[in-house]
């Protein structure tokens, strides 16, 4: 909770400078806070995010870079020394970065090894917001960060009286530069990259406004300097420039997966019209401000306005764009997963077991169009590999657990996104539901004979987190029954009609908890249920316990009614906090943000468990939901370098944080319903792209009138505790009175509880 005043302080000054030009639309830009969640490392988790400057959704983003070259922790708040400016595209440090390199200004005697040139930095002479990064370093060198979808532009303002220096690292594996002084233009590749074809290369483009008076290559592997030389290939190699001293050089830089002309055109097509930085960063802040306030809230603390839109700001870097424009402007890209050219739309840096649950349910809302491509790239990458993603970075890696790509289409279909052939969606979710693919966990569906013959997956030490993987696979079965029965395919329909209960065969009445079975049908012993791993993926049985998304009423029934069901969610909370490191054999930060955020057993900093305090509303107590909402969003969550209770995940927490402050979650993507909480804001505008307004209105809003005592939708009484896709997509104004004491009697009606498939109409 570090540092609040400070950057508000920043914050609310940047607002109160903003031009007349702004007027009409609020810079709400200056809100946002990239620095949020950076406050990070390998034991312990804020975040584990970087300051990304960017635009909504871009191919890349650019970052300063604290860490040594090939370091998923790129940057950490807690470090004092900068070593290059790079271009990113890292959605997890647990997975590094790929096709990056970097650029580092140097003043003085020419270094340029990474730990050589590293330079000091004060937080104090650092902005960091969507559009613009700014950084004076202790050397004096001021360097400045706007971007494009495919590029960026920098200006570096150098000291008088020293030579002046920019060096451009070819990062880790191979690189290539050619400087072209006449043109003040340096061109080359880089292929560092874990996951994509071996002929995988992002073409770089860098066009300088400034004439060189030196320059060179160098190489990154023992530090050789070649002055004078103009071209070279091979492992790390990089390129520098000198310029006269104290000049203020501005650079444009663009790059491409698909060929080195392809990167000069989108330079030229993204940055050509742009004379100066400041139009570049004028164009990023437009975009930033569309965005939000598009999403505009209105009555809540400055604290929270910078909470918001720094959530909404991380909910909208990723999936990243990974097409590119032809000179007809036409949309094509070279494919991360057979290596070829094809036309239309792909997308990657995405990992679904995080982002399904609330990212793309909030892209259905605020971004339908990008979702509609998203569905037709999910079904291209499966042409082209042969299975649905389920991680791409840029190509598969198969990371986590489940099948969810399903879900994406699913919701997308059910929400009136229908970009795709659901046909083809429901023919390549039956084959990755049946076979297993060659890559990571969550690639194709291992022990897929035996979940579908027992209802589960049986456990072992070779199907490590099989009880996660049970109940995962019985929502996503739920999602392909659901797209099939949307589309009238009785064939698919049975196909997982019987498999979406298999959720059933985990339950144990004993213990009243979901439980690892052997491959003879036993429940697996020794049985603790605050012991993590083992059966139960990044958690414990406290944690998965709730993993019926499709169905929470046949958990509920299984659990023996509403009170007990309700009383084991107040156990969660009422449990202390105590860890038993389990399969883990040693501690891992989730475990530590667990203890560490102090709510008992409710691990927020990880995607199990995010749901369950919307499951109330299932079970006549919507009070609690409202209630837990509330203390989550205030307690868990601000704006600073500490903002997350754990990792970020390419905008999933953030989304979570999104929706909630809304007052609604989506609980059950494949569904057109979002679960009713309690809203943060008096007043949300959203304006969607078909020009309609839906305004979420919460009268005597505060910190203490956190319960809904009545509601409207459109002027009519509203007693439902949950809200459909479509009522925010007519339009329309959902009114709440709020309170201090629940409303006991609200919201208990058969018709208001939310969707569970067990009660829907055949």
């Amino acid at each position: 909770m570090l540092r609040k005043t400070t950057y508000l302080k920043v914050a609310i000054a940047a607002l109160l400078t903003t031009s007349t030009a702004m007027a009409q639309v609020k810079n709400l830009v200056s809100y946002a806070n990239t620095l949020q969640g950076t406050n990070s490392k390998f034991e312990l988790s804020y975040g584990n995010t970087y300051p990304a400057t960017s635009v909504p959704l871009a191919m890349n983003t650019w970052t300063p870079q604290t860490g040594k070259n090939g370091d998923g922790w790129k940057y950490q708040y807690f470090e004092n020394t900068i070593r290059g400016f790079q271009q990113s595209h890292q959605c997890s440090s647990w997975v590094n970065d790929y096709a990056v390199f970097s650029l580092m200004p140097v003043t003085g005697k020419l270094v340029v090894m990474d730990d050589d040139r590293t330079a000091k930095f004060s937080h104090k002479n650092e902005v960091a917001q969507p559009d613009y990064y700014k950084v004076k370093l202790d050397n004096n060198i001021v360097t400045e960060m706007t971007t494009t979808e495919r590029g960026a532009h920098l200006r570096f303002s150098f000291p008088a009286g020293a030579p002046a220096y920019l060096v451009l690292d070819g990062y880790t594996k191979q690189s290539a530069v050619t400087i072209s002084p006449d043109k003040k233009k340096i061109t080359g590749w880089v292929n560092n990259c874990r996951w994509a074809p071996q002929d995988f290369r992002n073409y770089f483009e860098l066009e300088f406004d400034k004439p060189f008076k030196t320059y060179g290559t160098w190489e990154n592997k023992k530090g050789d300097i070649k002055p004078n030389n103009t071209t070279d290939e091979g492992d790390g190699k990089g390129a520098y420039i000198e310029f006269e001293p104290g000049t203020v050089v501005q650079v444009k830089v663009a790059s491409s997966y698909i060929s080195p002309e392809q990167a000069s055109l989108n330079l030229n097509t993204e940055l050509g019209k742009f004379a100066k930085f400041d139009n570049t960063r004028a164009a990023s802040a437009k975009l930033w401000n569309k965005l939000f306030n598009r999403v505009l809230v209105e009555g809540g603390t400055e604290e929270e306005k910078a909470t918001f839109y720094s959530c909404l700001y991380r909910a909208n870097l990723f999936p990243h764009r990974f097409f590119e424009l032809n000179k007809e402007g036409k949309p094509y890209y070279y494919s991360p997963y057979d290596g070829k050219l094809h036309d239309g739309y792909m997308f990657t840096d995405n990992g679904f077991w995080d982002t399904f649950r609330a990212q793309f349910p909030l892209n259905t809302i605020i971004n339908p169009t990008v979702e509609g491509q998203y569905m037709q790239a999910l079904l291209a990458a499966q042409e082209q590999c042969g299975w649905l993603p389920s991680w791409s970075f840029p190509a598969e890696t198969g990371g986590m657990i489940g099948n969810h790509a399903i879900s994406l289409l699913t919701d997308a279909w059910v929400k009136g996104i229908r970009t795709f052939d659901p046909e083809k969606a429901l023919k390549a979710y039956y084959h990755e539901a049946n076979n297993k693919g060659p890559w990571g966990g969550a690639n194709g569906r291992g022990n897929a004979k035996e979940y579908n013959a027992n209802g589960y997956v049986p456990y072992s030490e070779k199907t490590l987190g099989a009880t996660a993987q049970s109940l995962e696979y019985a929502y996503d079965d739920f999602c392909g029954y659901q797209l099939a029965k949307a589309v009238g395919n009785k064939e698919m329909m049975a196909a997982f009609s019987k498999n979406m209960y298999n959720y059933k065969s985990l339950y144990d009445p004993g213990t009243r908890f979901m439980r690892a079975k052997d491959d003879q049908g036993k429940w697996v012993e020794p049985f603790d249920p605050l012991d993590w791993g083992g059966p139960y993926t990044e958690g414990n049985a406290w944690h998965w316990q709730w993993s019926v998304f499709h169905d929470v009423q046949g958990l509920i029934n299984l659990m023996g009614g509403d009170k007990n069901f309700t009383a084991k969610i107040d156990s969660v909370f009422s449990q202390p906090s105590t860890i038993k490191v389990g399969g883990y054999g040693s501690a891992i930060h989730e475990m530590t943000e667990m203890e560490l955020i102090n709510m008992g057993q409710y691990a927020h900093g990880n995607q199990p468990i995010q749901h369950m305090i919307y499951l109330y509303n299932y079970a006549g107590q919507p009070w609690k939901s409202q209630e837990y909402a509330r203390k989550v969003t205030e307690k868990l969550y601000n704006a600073t370098e500490n903002g997350y209770p754990g990792d970020e995940d390419q905008g999933q927490m953030s989304s979570w944080y999104v929706l909630s402050a809304l007052g609604i979650y989506s609980v059950c993507p494949g569904t057109d319903q979002y679960v009713i909480g309690s809203p943060v804001f008096k007043k949300v505008t959203i304006t969607l792209e078909n020009g309609k307004k839906f305004i979420i209105q919460a009268d005597n809003n505060s910190k203490q009138n956190v319960y809904i005592q009545s509601a409207t939708l459109n002027g009519k009484p509203y007693t439902h505790n949950w809200l459909s896709h479509q009522a925010i997509m007519n339009g329309g104004t959902l009114r709440f009175t709020m309170g201090a004491k629940p409303a006991y009697k609200r919201g208990l009606a058969k018709a208001d509880k939310p969707f569970s498939v067990s009660t829907a109409k055949p």
